[in-house]
């Protein structure tokens, strides 16, 4: 496993051990912090791709139209019908 060493000081180094649980080590709070960041980061990713798929078929945006549509307050209508 490749490893490697970060060099915080100052200020950055101070608000960190500031943020961080006072039961979490500065190591795993960095980590934690950077490994949310990425999942951020690749979540937005998707939400663009999804957006593109959305925009590029039809039959998917008329179904999510039809979703919007739905009135979720209400009991669901049986076969006959009737709620």
């Amino acid at each position: 496993m490749k490893a490697t060493t970060i060099k915080l000081e100052g200020e950055l180094l101070s608000d960190l051990e500031a943020g961080k649980p006072a039961d979490q080590s500065l190591t795993a709070y960095v980590r934690t912090v950077l490994r949310e960041n990425l999942d951020r980061i690749e979540v937005r990713e998707a939400a663009v791709a999804y957006r593109a798929f959305v925009e590029s078929n039809e039959n998917e945006k008329a179904l999510l139209d039809e979703w919007d549509r739905a009135d979720l307050n209400s009991p669901p209508l049986r076969k006959n019908g009737t709620s």
